[in-house]
């Protein structure tokens, strides 16, 4: 069975940090792609990066660009997404989504179960 468990989140101050890890299992983690993805309060879901099986390759979105690192370690079925200068704007449920391929496409076959971030002063 395919899990995929987020941790990391919380209540952070604008301009502030925070790292969200994802916890594989059930899969072969380094076969696969991997991706976070977000949903605002009231909004829809919102790409946020990707990486390519062995981390080779990433990808952000826009606005995340300079701000969001994503990286993964294999060796601990672990996908990370290090957030600094964190705004407002950034307050969401983060989720954790596994690739249908090794090379990285905003295409997933599961998710996690989200976790909060909220940025507020």
């Amino acid at each position: 069975e395919v899990q995929l468990v987020e941790s990391g989140g919380g209540l952070v101050f604008p301009g502030g940090s925070l790292r969200l890890s994802c916890a594989a299992s059930g899969f072969t983690f380094d076969d696969y792609a991997m991706s976070w993805v977000r949903q605002a309060p009231g909004k829809g879901l919102e790409w946020v990066s990707g990486v390519s099986w062995n981390g080779g390759s990433t990808y952000y979105a826009e606005s995340m660009k300079g701000r969001f690192t994503i990286s993964r370690d294999n060796a601990k079925n672990t996908l990370y997404l290090q957030m600094s200068s964190l705004k407002s704007e950034d307050t969401a449920v983060y989720y954790c989504a596994k690739g249908r391929a090794s090379s990285w496409a905003q295409e997933y076959d599961y998710w996690g179960q989200g976790i909060q971030v909220t940025v507020s002063s």
